[in-house]
């Protein structure tokens, strides 16, 4: 089909990558971009959300009533936050799986009924919330019972992450089949990061089909009640437990990218995969910040989950933020092309948007959605950010400032090593990741400020004119919504010129022939060419760049808790 699943194989079915010297099979290949173009277009999907519910916060536009507003912002929700996200992580997956192991996709028909079963539930929850009516409601991301949905969306959540079950067997099985056939040999690091997002799926994957087929039940009224205080915990388990899918994957792909484009190393990768680890049995315990004002819960609950147990997340997370700088600033000086504090950082191929997708998707990553989660995180804290536009700030710091950046640095690298396909406009390509990123990161700040310095509610679609039944005025956020909705747009343009640029290049960029992909390997190759072991290169630069964050870490949260103590002249 328009010669999108055709690429020259071996008699065997492998083909060798220019790029990453990796040998790629058939099996995996063609689901990987099968994946990658469905979340191409669940991205499309909840992009044109986007524009509605952005220009309907921006209230000197006011684009939605009220009545209108949820079932924007639940399409885009729901489309952005799982359907993109999901999609392109079942294709992270078989990228980290089989083609860095150099394997067949086992069971590559699983692969097939995956992804259908994935489209039916997507196409189902989609209609499900578009065609809401009284008294159902919009579900949101918090599709919170008592509050009633369509019976159909609960449906197709449940086969959604059925499909998303069935798709992820094949990487297991492939899993499996190596280790039967290299015992005692260790998985490379970006598979057992993929292995790690994928144990994370299923723990997130099972709460999500406790939660809506409790929901589902009663909601068909087989059974007469649901406790509200139980469901909430089992939603929580897949409504941030995806969110730690997107966090783990893109670490995957931070690694890979930062490697392959980049010439990174991994400096220890005992340090990197015990990260991993703490992930493993840390990182969804996270999930109990959503929790901190719930009544049902007891107060030593919380503060486990948020102190103790949330620490060893955070940990791992510090870990990452200094190995995958590290490898980089070694892995280039073992190059010869790092000269000073920072140049090999300031040498770097900059204009190769794989490589500043990746590096600016770990910038705004860590110092706009890592140090606000812990925040949030914090028992105390979190009441200055609970329910205000804040936590919506933090989101989008998160998941598309940190995830989707990423994912969008990983489809322009799939792009032209496995679709093998030049970009339509290496130029627009180029700037691409400046113009979404800057716009999109200038915007979310404002949705952070609107939050905590005037506690702008989230979930309501006027707030600056007036807040329906009270006097109450929230008026001097009038400026700083004006700028996010400047900025909101011209992140939609980025957006908008990504699509333009992905779709375009698959189906009309010239065909790559041999050597066409010279000009993204790294300098100097992609393995260092003899020379000294990477441990005797300094990473000066990266131990600088890790004390400003570090400062930048302690400066927000003191920051935070002198903004929590003015509080309390409320009752003065």
């Amino acid at each position: 089909m328009l010669d999108l699943f055709d690429n020259e194989y071996g008699p065997d079915g492998f083909r060798t990558c220019s790029v990453t010297g990796l040998r790629i099979h058939r099996s995996a290949e063609n689901p990987t971009k099968l994946f990658a173009l469905t979340a191409i277009v669940a991205l499309l999907v909840g992009g044109i959300f986007a524009f509605t519910v952005a220009m309907t916060r921006w209230e000197l536009v006011g684009l939605l009533e009220a009545g209108d507003f949820y079932t924007h912002l639940s399409m885009h929700a729901w489309n952005l936050l799982i359907f993109w996200m999901i999609f392109m992580e079942i294709a992270v997956l078989y990228v980290g799986g089989p083609m860095v192991l150099g394997r067949r996709l086992s069971i590559p028909t699983l692969a097939k009924v995956g992804w259908g079963t994935m489209v039916l539930g997507a196409v189902a929850v989609n209609y499900g919330i578009w065609k809401t009516s009284a008294p159902n409601e919009a579900p949101l991301l918090t599709a919170y019972v008592p509050n009633p949905s369509e019976p159909l969306f609960y449906a197709g959540v449940i086969v959604f992450l059925l499909g998303a079950t069935i798709a992820a067997l094949p990487f297991f099985a492939t899993l499996w089949v190596e280790k039967r056939e290299n015992a005692g040999q260790t998985l490379p690091l970006v598979t057992f990061a993929a292995f790690t997002t994928a144990v994370i799926a299923v723990e997130a994957i099972l709460g999500g089909l406790a939660a809506f087929s409790y929901a589902f039940l009663w909601r068909m009224e087989i059974i007469a009640s649901v406790d509200a205080a139980i469901y909430r915990q089992l939603y929580w388990i897949a409504g941030h437990g995806t969110q730690q899918i997107n966090l783990v994957a893109m670490i995957a792909v931070w690694y890979f990218l930062t490697h392959v484009v980049g010439g990174a190393e991994v400096v220890s990768e005992k340090v990197s995969r015990t990260a991993f680890i703490l992930y493993l049995f840390f990182i969804n315990l996270g999930a109990a910040h959503h929790l901190l004002s719930d009544p049902a819960v007891s107060t030593g609950w919380r503060i486990f989950n948020t102190s103790y147990a949330f620490y060893g997340a955070t940990f791992a997370s510090l870990i990452h933020a200094f190995a995958i700088p590290a490898g980089i600033e070694a892995g280039r000086r073992r190059r010869g092309l790092g000269g000073g504090l920072f140049g090999w950082l300031t040498g770097a191929p900059w204009l190769n948007p794989m490589f500043s997708a990746t590096i600016f998707s770990i910038i705004l990553f860590g110092f706009l959605g890592g140090i606000t989660g812990v925040i949030m995180g914090q028992l105390q804290l979190n009441m200055t950010w609970h329910n205000t536009l804040a936590t919506v700030g933090h989101f989008h710091a998160t998941v598309v400032l940190g995830t989707t950046v990423a994912f969008m640095g990983l489809t322009y690298f799939a792009i032209r090593t496995l679709f093998m396909r030049q970009f339509i406009s290496p130029k627009l390509a180029s700037i691409q990741p400046y113009l979404y990123s800057g716009a999109m990161a200038i915007a979310t700040l404002m949705l952070m400020y609107v939050g905590i310095l005037y506690g702008v509610p989230r979930r309501t679609t006027e707030v600056v004119e007036n807040i329906p039944g009270t006097e109450f005025s929230l008026s001097a956020a009038g400026p700083l919504f004006s700028v996010f909705g400047v900025f909101a747009l011209l992140a939609i343009a980025g957006g908008v010129l990504f699509l333009v640029l992905a779709v375009g290049s698959v189906l009309f960029g010239k065909r790559i022939e041999p050597g066409d992909n010279d000009d993204i390997t790294p300098d100097g190759g992609l393995a260092a060419d003899g020379g000294e072991s990477v441990h005797h290169y300094e990473m000066r630069g990266t131990f600088v760049l890790c004390l400003v964050f570090l400062t930048a870490f302690v400066i927000t949260y003191l920051l935070n808790w002198y903004l929590l103590s003015q509080l309390w002249k409320i009752g003065i």
